[in-house]
């Protein structure tokens, strides 16, 4: 495991790498555990009004009565598993944050991507922690500076943390470009504090 290394953005907003967090052993178990037992869905986002399944899988798991609306499509939180539980409570000892949902995605290989795009809804706390725990394939992922269009990257390895805080999401775009050299699959975890309406 890798000591942590501080603001790797630090200009209108932050963004802080912890390089790896989780020894070997629990990279496999929860890679496993969390391919076998999250409820997987195909991904469908609007793209020039019309309604596109992508490859991608997502799931949605939070604290009851949270939902979470973006690509016109809204999804109400999944109840905390057990292995999620145990996640986020180590990703709160490094950010020293506290989390009420989070975001799952799964990445076949490496022709499953993201494009430029910013963590930026409604529902969200605005300037809050966001953190990104990143298992499987290593990949590369991007900021790129809204204003200035100044870009950053950083190769995300198994195990590892991102956090993103502050005003970043605002300010940066990120991505995870795609790549024919990577095989693998890749599954990464974005904790979030999302805003809690009176109704809930």
């Amino acid at each position: 495991m890798q000591d942590k290394i501080s603001n790797i953005i630090n200009k209108d907003g932050q963004a802080i790498y912890f390089g790896s967090i989780l020894n070997d052993e629990y990279k496999l178990s929860y890679f496993n555990d969390l391919l076998n037992n999250i409820e997987w869905r195909n991904e469908v986002v609007v793209m020039f009004g019309k309604e596109i399944t992508t490859k991608r899988k997502v799931a949605f798991y939070a604290d009851q009565g949270i939902e979470y609306t973006y690509s016109k499509q809204t999804k109400k939180g999944i109840i905390w598993n057990k292995a999620l539980i145990n996640i986020k409570q180590a990703i709160e000892n490094y950010t020293k944050a506290n989390y009420n949902a989070c975001l799952l995605n799964l990445y076949h290989d490496g022709t499953e991507g993201m494009g430029w795009h910013s963590d930026d809804e409604k529902e969200i706390v605005p300037n809050s922690s966001i953190a990104s725990l990143s298992l499987g394939a290593d990949r590369k992922f991007s900021f790129k500076h809204k204003t200035s269009k100044e870009t950053f990257s950083i190769l995300l390895e198994n195990g590892s943390l991102l956090e993103m805080r502050g005003p970043i999401q605002n300010n940066w775009w990120h991505a995870l470009p795609k790549s024919s050299k990577i095989n693998t699959p890749r599954i990464n975890l974005t904790f979030r504090q999302m805003l809690i309406t009176k109704s809930q």
